[in-house]
């Protein structure tokens, strides 16, 4: 369970974030590649103070033993949220479990899925607690 103090800091880092790929969103619009929304979402995040690590990896373990394969995270916001970035027709479930993934290997509290192909942005993000 996450304490409220911390809650709200995240919710507080989270509505910037929102409102930073709202900005990127209204100034690109839908239909490009992920990989463009995501530079300019880093632009973006950076200009409004917030300190983004891009592509981070995180190492598979299986059985206790650490394999050669990595995952490999969008975008972490302050160290403390989980971004993955989409521009697909359609959000699929597999996106939703990659995320919630994600977050129970590095024991992050909050990720955020934001597909940028949508004529609405608001319509493209989905927000997970992890637990």
């Amino acid at each position: 369970m996450i304490q409220q103090e911390r809650l709200e800091q995240l919710n507080k880092i989270s509505e910037a974030v929102i409102g930073a790929a709202i900005e990127v969103h209204k100034y690109l619009g839908p239909g490009l590649l992920e990989s463009v929304y995501e530079i300019c979402l880093i632009e973006e995040l950076e200009q409004r103070g917030l300190k983004v690590q891009q592509q981070v990896r995180l190492p598979l373990y299986y059985k206790g033993q650490l394999t050669k394969k990595f995952f490999i995270i969008d975008l972490l916001i302050e160290n403390e949220i989980i971004l993955e970035l989409k521009a697909v027709d359609k959000m699929l479930p597999i996106h939703e479990s990659q995320l919630m993934t994600y977050l129970k290997l590095t024991q992050k509290d909050l990720g955020l899925l934001i597909n940028f192909n949508v004529p609405r942005l608001v319509d493209g993000i989905k927000r997970r607690l992890n637990g």
